[in-house]
């Protein structure tokens, strides 16, 4: 990441003027059905944003450092993420009692899967030797990876199988125990992640051979503390106008799905991966310098901070809300979840994986991307 740590910051750079200009375009577009050519526009400051959010994210990231860096980049995203998906309940026309869920689904899957699969094959490859290998703590992502798997099993899985109401829907004890439980896994997972065992989430550096190898950084020298402080705030802008463009994006993106006979559902899909496009990004480049670890912590991060920040502010939410709150998956995605976990243990006991793992991730989140199409 030490061309991303630019000690300097000039107020006419990409970096800088690009989430203004997203947030401009994003007040002159909200609440307005753009055209065609508008929307392709709109998109140019979309992907724009995105590649400024991953630049200031790793500029933040190299100041605080890990696991702080992919902590911070994880809770922005899903901050925001939970806001749009409270937005589109609260002033949406059509039915959205299943959003919640597919949105957080979709993360899952994408993050767990997609992040993951992407970082495993890249850090491998990157490897030159023969017996190519993405190393990372088996520890931390271990621990990340029951947290996940319990959270989504808790709130996505249990309300298919409840019987306190006729359809997957909590009770209201049962929302509230959900929610409850996890905001105290996710708070429990933060502690155990940045302070308690902070060197289970930290990068397991290797050189050429797949052995350690401490000279082998090349880490530029962290930024200032007024340089991050502007990155931190630029970042939150860039992650703004991400959520708010895609929103602005959706009518366009329905009709373009629409047009290819595939499921209204789908639209979450898609605009579950402009959200996460910063971290896939982020993800990306890091395993590519070698920092894999930095990468599984972004997917697990991002996984669990979509469950465990967004069912409990859907739960206070649905107090205000009309209508049922509908949380337990359809079969053939619980099948896809099982599946998923399955794997993931595999890939991650071992502590390092070949780029034939990070394939297997990568062919799940496939199957999910093709059966959301054609179910």
């Amino acid at each position: 990441m030490a061309e991303a740590t630019d000690t300097r910051t000039s107020w006419t750079s990409w970096t800088t003027l690009t989430p203004v200009l997203a947030m401009v375009v994003l007040a002159a577009s909200w609440g307005r059905y753009p055209g065609t050519v508008i929307a392709l526009l709109i998109g140019v400051f979309l992907v724009g944003a995105v590649l400024a959010a991953v630049h200031h994210a790793e500029v933040v990231a190299h100041r605080v450092g890990e696991p702080f860096g992919s902590l911070i980049l994880a809770v922005a995203v899903t901050v925001i993420e939970v806001a749009l998906i409270v937005t589109l309940m609260v002033s949406g026309d059509k039915d959205t009692s299943g959003l919640a869920r597919d949105t957080v689904f979709a993360a899952v899957m994408i993050s767990v899967n997609g992040i993951v699969g992407v970082s495993l094959v890249v850090g491998a490859l990157r490897q030159r030797s023969p017996d190519a290998l993405a190393v990372f703590n088996a520890e931390g992502s271990g621990a990340a990876l029951a947290t996940v798997a319990t959270l989504a099993t808790l709130t996505l899985v249990l309300p298919r199988f409840t019987t306190s109401e006729a359809g997957p829907e909590f009770s209201a004890s049962q929302l509230a125990f959900a929610a409850v439980a996890s905001l105290l896994l996710y708070a429990m997972f933060v502690f155990t992640q940045t302070v308690q065992h902070r060197d289970f989430f930290l990068p397991v550096e290797h050189g050429d051979d797949g052995l350690p190898d401490d000279d082998h950084d090349g880490h530029a020298d962290p930024p200032s503390a007024r340089v991050a402080l502007i990155s931190a705030a630029l970042l939150v802008v860039a992650l703004v106008a991400v959520v708010g463009l895609a929103k602005v994006e959706s009518p366009a993106i329905e009709r373009g799905v629409a047009a290819l006979g595939f499921p209204a559902a789908f639209v979450g899909v898609v605009i579950a991966l402009l959200v996460l496009l910063p971290e896939s990004i982020a993800a990306t480049r890091a395993a590519a310098n070698a920092q894999v670890q930095t990468g599984m912590n972004l997917a697990y991060g991002s996984a669990m901070a979509s469950i465990g920040l967004t069912i409990p502010t859907i739960a206070v939410a649905s107090i205000w809300l009309d209508g049922p709150l509908r949380l337990g998956l359809e079969p053939l995605q619980i099948a896809l979840l099982l599946i998923t976990v399955v794997i993931s243990i595999l890939t991650v006991v071992p502590g390092r994986a070949k780029p034939l793992q990070g394939g297997v991730h990568l062919v799940l989140l496939a199957a999910f991307l093709f059966l959301s199409i054609s179910p």
